[in-house]
């Protein structure tokens, strides 16, 4: 068993403390140290008061160490639907990993409902969607859903004003989804090529309509992203710093891994000395949209992901069970460190595992 000392209890809430914004009014601070949080209302009347609130656990209480999955049957019919995480578990940059379409195919067999949560959102879900069938998968559009969807859902669900702005720090997928959802927005790939001519007495200028600044992976990040950015934060009253998701690396190729959107969304965190509101995984805002719209329980569902700070911490957030995979980023030694707080109920090598193991217990 996993020890449940108080130093790391302390330790593991410090660990994950950067995902909980201090600026936003949908959150109840009542409980937290007037010294750490400071929340500054908001002031374009949106009606915080329904606005779902992604949230991450106040707690974690100790957990036994993950089991290698060794009876695939019995964990298939515990759960009526699985969500899995793309990247690294369904592919690797853009190469399928083996053994995904037959996966698929059984599980679909049997009845099970699949849906795919990603937190990449250089791509849209009509774009995810052509790259599932680029790859040979038949996957629809309603069972997609992007961090970049989130963000345009979480401004929805917000009722974010329709002649406020948005300022992307991000790529195609973010300005696709949130044209898809009727919000104006500036930046995205076309501030890539923009530079700054510092000169005595320079003084930039930015829109003081923007009401929300979205962080997502960049590949054109630059310098002038991030003042941009940051003045819209800091000078423009409740203008919202919303982050798809914080992961450290992503795969952009099947070669290594590459700085993730993490990256991008630490830069503006450090210059506007803010924490962002995220909407991709770990926070719970996916998995209460996912839950609601098609009428999931959550003790009926299992995440499979390939990282523990995102993936198996937002199954265990839902109140899901969790299977990690180890074809992703999370290798078994980082699984069992002693360092490591986040144990998944099982692990197993990949997900086509569910056909060798099908069987192999009775």
């Amino acid at each position: 068993m996993l020890s449940c000392s108080s130093h790391s209890s302390r330790a593991t809430l410090s660990a994950f403390s950067h995902f909980l914004p201090t600026t936003s009014p949908y959150f109840n601070f009542s409980s937290l140290s007037p010294k750490t949080f400071s929340p500054t209302p908001l002031n374009f009347g949106w009606r915080a008061a329904t606005a779902p609130k992604p949230r991450m656990a106040s707690t974690f209480p100790a957990r036994a160490s993950a089991q290698p999955l060794q009876n695939a049957d019995e964990l298939i019919d515990s759960v009526e639907t699985f969500i899995f995480d793309c990247d690294g578990v369904i592919w690797k940059g853009d190469s399928l990993i083996d053994g995904v379409p037959e996966t698929l195919d059984m599980l679909r067999s049997r009845g099970k409902r699949l849906v795919f949560v990603t937190n990449n959102s250089t791509k849209s879900r009509k774009q995810y969607g052509k790259k599932f069938e680029t790859l040979g998968l038949s996957v629809s559009e309603e069972e997609i859903f992007a961090s970049s969807f989130a963000a345009a859902a979480y401004l929805k669900s917000i009722n974010f004003p329709k002649d406020k702005k948005v300022y992307v720090i991000g790529e195609d997928g973010i300005l696709k989804e949130l044209e898809l959802a009727g919000f104006e927005y500036l930046g995205g790939p076309e501030d890539g090529g923009k530079k700054i001519e510092l000169k005595p007495g320079f003084l930039m200028e930015h829109d003081e309509n923007v009401g929300a600044v979205v962080v997502g992976f960049d590949r054109y990040f630059n310098y002038y992203k991030i003042q941009y950015g940051t003045l819209c934060i800091r000078e423009n009253p409740g203008c919202l710093f919303i982050a798809t998701n914080r992961d450290a690396v992503t795969h952009l190729t099947d070669a290594q891994e590459w700085a993730g959107g993490g990256s991008m969304v630490g830069a503006l965190a450090g210059s506007t000395q803010r924490e962002p509101l995220v909407v991709g995984k770990p926070s719970t805002f996916m998995m209460d949209y996912l839950a609601n719209k098609f009428g999931i329980l959550k003790s009926q569902i299992c995440m499979v992901g390939d990282r523990l700070d995102t993936d198996i911490l937002f199954g265990q957030n839902g109140g899901c069970k969790t299977l990690l995979v180890l074809s992703g980023v999370t290798s078994l030694s980082m699984l069992q460190s002693p360092n490591n707080s986040i144990q998944p109920d099982f692990y197993t090598s990949k997900i086509s595992d569910f056909l060798s193991l099908k069987a192999a217990t009775v």
